[in-house]
């Protein structure tokens, strides 16, 4: 009977069936063990189990799963080997969503670790499991692939689907073990957000389409440069335009066009149209504030 039951547990089987309120509160303990001992050896155990299969496509001193299984995160498994939980694999038919929290919080995520460049040799029928399930658009922020639409790293595609789900916690953990990490909650912040407030793959979708709509529908406006009834302000470059700031004397004018020490620029940190970054949900607290020491 034990026997029975240890091999269950090392196919995957369930462990003790915990509760999504149970699963936070040691998702959150996990976080806290982060922040409290970073540069010390002992750290909470991840509450939910990893893999990826590594197929050694990419650069071992570049690849971010490769990285995970050194610091103990992850396993790695072999071909034909099969993983209870859910598994990011171009070969699914449906979304990740708020609805995958129970498989994720009781059988973990496994990624495939393939070059996007060595798509159609990657044999993917090869790496088994029952919940396949696909990322939606999210803009990658590693160094290899940064700002290019859904191309993400291994630690990436883990981010992305412990935050849809709700356990933004388990993303942050990820994502502190690389310099960039915070990049891609900033990148990706309004989707996230959206994405996380859904209830079922088809409510995923819809944000996605809209979004991509909306992009499309900004690349594809028009704006003619000598419509001079446009009201945009570089309609007609000779041509002035009506406003209070082209209303001053000549005087004004010559002296606010003289810089000052005090006219300092400040800079932004906003980095894409998207302005993405973290999730609020299962009332965590945000991925952004997690990150500041």
């Amino acid at each position: 009977m034990e026997h029975g039951r240890r091999a269950a547990r090392r196919r995957g089987g369930r462990r003790g069936a915990r509760s999504l309120d149970t699963f936070a509160a040691e998702a959150e303990a996990a976080l806290r063990a982060c922040l409290e001992g970073e540069g010390a050896a002992p750290q909470a155990k991840f509450p939910c189990p990893l893999a990826m299969w590594e197929l050694g496509h990419c650069d071992p001193k570049k690849c971010t799963g490769r990285k995970l299984a050194r610091q103990g995160l992850l396993r790695t498994l072999h071909l034909r080997q099969r993983f209870p939980g859910l598994v990011l694999s171009p070969l699914a038919a449906e979304y990740v969503s708020p609805a995958d929290r129970h498989i994720i919080a009781q059988s973990g995520i496994a990624v495939i670790d393939c070059s996007w460049a060595k798509l159609e040799e990657t044999p993917f029928n090869r790496m088994r499991g029952t919940h396949l399930r696909l990322l939606p658009y999210l803009v990658a922020a590693n160094p290899v692939n940064y700002g290019r639409p859904c191309k993400l790293s291994c630690v990436e595609a883990f981010a992305a689907a412990f935050c849809i789900v709700g356990f933004p916690d388990l993303a942050t953990i990820l994502l502190r073990k690389f310099k960039w990490g915070k990049a891609f909650t900033d990148l990706n912040k309004n989707l996230l957000e959206k994405y996380a407030a859904c209830h079922c793959q088809e409510e995923v979708l819809r944000v996605e389409k809209d979004f991509l709509a909306s992009v499309q529908e900004t690349k594809n406006e028009e704006i003619d440069p000598f419509d001079v009834d446009s009201g945009k302000e570089f309609s007609n470059p000779n041509r002035p335009i009506n406003s209070p700031g082209l209303a001053q004397s000549n005087e004004e004018s010559e002296e606010d066009s003289v810089s000052t020490p005090d006219d300092a620029t400040e800079s932004s940190d906003k980095t894409s149209p998207e302005d993405d970054g973290t999730i609020k949900s299962l009332q965590q607290k945000p991925i952004n504030q997690l990150f500041e020491k």
